[in-house]
């Protein structure tokens, strides 16, 4: 039995995405972008994974639930209204002799109350520094050719305002029943000065968000559910549950619209952070576009002729810290046997089967074409119902230990003998054992193991 013998460091989870094509630093052969990442052919297949699961535990699969997808440009009136204009904010202080700029919070925690005048610069370490000014998040663009002030728009902070802004049109053409949710998944864009640690915290990112509309006096048993099921998601991907925390807001800390938020903390190896977040945002947001739009936003339940505003329970779940956790949890490092039957250490990410980017690897022992008659149909039938790799380079120890690195559940050999019997080699990921299976039971094989 192979033995676990280090833990997981981010160099070693940046190195694998790199070299393995998770995850390339965005615009890498012009020097780079600044806090920009490309998802390579492994890390794209593996957000659709997340993606498509999230989406079917908390959407599809439930029937008080429906899905939306907003644009990103909306009418800046909804940002003036949802007071992302006035207060989406951060404190910068800015070095007055090396150029740089920082977060007012990230050098001091206690920076409302902090002469900076005072404080050395984290990068050239004089005292130089500003006073913190207010900085506003949002990214702006102008549509047309010309920019003024009368086109400017931004690009959006967050996905939730697609949901409220087509509040009333949900309730008209799918007219629901309280409690109800509607989801989406979308591009988010905070203009922010980040402090790295890879996708962490990016400019551009994308969110998994529900804004769950309830009764006001439903609103603390739904807030407690949500949080229930948001760990049961996260068990279902495969976060290792004991890096998961609970983290209830200070009420001086929360933001202008929230009278309850939890955030969903993961033991990072360089410190717990924020993974996802649930709020109670109360009234607020239909309050402000109701008022600012003139629109009725009422919810009127059919039964009684009540009219009143829902109060609104919010899921917050980014896809990007969802990855890099999720790498976290699932890289492991272990002692195994060689062939020669000395030790070695191979590096297993133990995905769940349905999260994993290929979930079946056929493996030709040879190039030779009476082997690759066997092969190929059988890696063509293969991928009709699940990711399927198809790889002939290098030995077959070594293409092993390849989808071990990125995690493929089951990998298939095609030898010599399976000319003769019908049948091939299927080794698990995670106990390296070997079966001999024919052919014509393979699909039912994997098809036993696979399901969830």
């Amino acid at each position: 039995m192979a033995n676990e013998t280090q833990m997981v460091t981010m160099e070693k989870i940046i190195s694998l995405c790199k070299r393995r094509g998770f995850i390339f630093p965005g615009s890498e052969i012009y020097g780079g972008l600044a806090n920009s990442w490309d998802y390579g052919p492994l890390g794209a297949q593996l957000r659709k994974n997340i993606k498509d699961s999230w989406w079917n535990f908390f959407v599809q699969s439930r029937a008080d639930m429906f899905g939306l997808d907003a644009a990103i440009l909306m009418n800046p009136k909804v940002w003036k209204a949802s007071g992302h204009v006035d207060t989406f904010e951060d404190p910068l202080v800015d070095c007055k002799n090396c150029q740089s700029r920082f977060r007012a919070d990230h050098i001091d925690e206690e920076w409302k109350t902090v002469d900076f005048r005072t404080q050395a610069c984290p990068n050239c370490e004089k005292k130089t520094l500003t006073q913190p000014r207010q900085f506003n998040l949002m990214f702006q663009t102008a549509i047309g050719p010309v920019q003024d002030t009368g086109n400017t728009v931004y690009l959006r902070p967050e996905t939730a305002q697609g949901i409220f802004v087509n509040f009333k049109n949900v309730m008209q053409t799918m007219r629901p029943k309280l409690p109800f949710g509607i989801g989406q998944i979308g591009k988010a864009f905070r203009n922010e000065i980040t402090p790295g640690n890879f996708t962490f915290r990016t400019l551009e990112f994308e969110q998994m968000e529900i804004e769950y509309f309830v009764r006001p006096q439903e609103w603390e048993q739904q807030f407690e559910m949500w949080l229930s099921q948001m760990h049961a998601w996260g068990k279902q991907i495969g976060l290792d549950a004991n890096k998961v925390h609970d983290n209830n807001i200070a009420p001086e800390e929360l933001s202008h619209y929230s009278k309850r938020t939890v955030d969903v903390e993961f033991d990072y190896p360089f410190g717990r952070k924020e993974l996802w977040g649930l709020a109670y945002r109360t009234d607020y947001d239909l309050k402000q576009h109701q008022e600012h739009s003139g629109e009725d936003l009422q919810f009127v339940d059919q039964a009684t002729q009540e009219k009143f505003i829902p109060h609104v329970i919010e899921p917050s779940i980014g896809v990007d810290r969802t990855l890099l956790a999720l790498l976290l949890s699932v890289y492991t490092e272990e002692s195994a046997p060689t062939a020669a039957g000395e030790s070695d250490t191979r590096v297993v990410l133990k995905f769940p089967p349905h999260i994993a980017p290929y979930t079946v690897a056929v493996l030709p022992l040879s190039k030779k074409p009476e082997l690759q008659t066997v092969a190929e149909p059988l890696f063509h039938e293969l991928r009709k119902y699940w990711n399927t790799e198809y790889d002939e380079t290098q030995s077959i120890g070594k293409r092993y230990r390849r989808q071990d690195e990125i995690g493929t559940p089951f990998c298939v050999t095609v030898d010599f003998d399976s000319l003769t019997d019908n049948a091939v080699t299927v080794r698990d990921r995670d106990t390296m054992k070997q079966e001999r299976i024919p052919i014509s039971q393979l699909i039912n094989y994997f098809r036993d193991r696979l399901s969830f």
